[in-house]
C-alpha cells in the first residue's frame, strides 16, 4: 500500500518544475527574459529587479507543471514589472522618454526605443497582448483595467507603432514587429 502511494507521489513530483528547472530556464533564456523585463519597465534597474524577482517567485511559488515552466517564468516577470511600474491611465500624463540602450543590433535598438518610449499602460498592453499573445481578458486581469481600456490602449499603440520606423523591426529569435499587419488584424476584432 505505502509503496504504491510513494510511487504515485514520486511520479507527481516528477511532473512539476523544480528549482533546477527554473534556474536552467532563466539561464538559457536570460537574454529574452531580460528583454521582456526591459520592454515592460523601460528602466535597466527595474528590469533587473523584475528579472531577479521573477526567478525567485518562480522557484518559491506553488508547484507548476514542468511543461508550463517557461510561460510561468515570463508571467512572473510580467507580474513583478506590474508591481514596479505605476500604470497611469491618465491620458494627460507626460509621454515616456525612450530608453537609450545599445545592443549592437540596430533593429533591436529601434524596437527597444519605440516600445520604451510609450506611456506605461500602452507599453504593457503592447508587450503583453501583441508581443506575448496575452488575451484582452488576461491583460485586463493582470493590469487591473477594464477590458475596454485594454482594447483602446492596444488600438492606440498599434496606430502609433504603425507610424514609426520600428514598425518593420525583427529581433531574431524573439519578436517580429509588423505594425501595419497587426493594426489590420486588431481592427477586424
Amino acid at each position: 500500500m505505502f509503496g504504491r502511494k510513494n510511487k504515485r507521489l514520486h511520479e507527481q513530483e516528477a511532473e512539476f518544475a523544480t528549482r533546477a528547472d527554473f534556474e536552467r530556464i532563466f539561464t538559457e533564456d536570460m537574454h529574452g527574459l531580460h528583454l521582456l523585463a526591459l520592454l515592460l519597465t523601460a528602466d535597466e534597474n527595474l528590469a533587473e529587479q523584475s528579472f531577479v524577482s521573477g526567478l525567485e517567485d518562480s522557484i518559491h511559488s506553488n508547484p507548476v507543471f514542468r511543461q508550463w515552466a517557461r510561460s510561468w517564468s515570463k508571467r512572473a516577470i510580467i507580474k513583478n514589472a506590474i508591481k514596479l511600474v505605476p500604470l497611469s491611465t491618465d491620458q494627460s500624463a507626460a509621454p515616456a522618454i525612450p530608453l537609450q540602450v545599445e545592443t549592437g543590433d540596430s533593429q533591436a535598438d529601434a524596437l527597444i526605443a519605440c516600445v520604451t518610449g510609450l506611456e506605461p499602460l500602452q507599453r504593457f498592453v503592447f508587450v503583453m497582448a501583441v508581443l506575448e499573445g496575452y488575451s484582452t481578458a488576461e491583460c485586463s486581469t493582470l493590469l487591473a483595467c477594464a477590458p475596454q481600456r485594454i482594447i483602446a490602449a492596444k488600438a492606440e499603440v498599434l496606430q502609433h507603432m504603425g507610424n514609426k520606423p520600428c514598425a518593420q523591426v525583427s529581433v531574431p529569435g524573439k519578436y517580429n514587429i509588423l505594425a501595419p499587419a497587426m493594426i489590420a488584424r486588431t481592427q477586424v476584432a
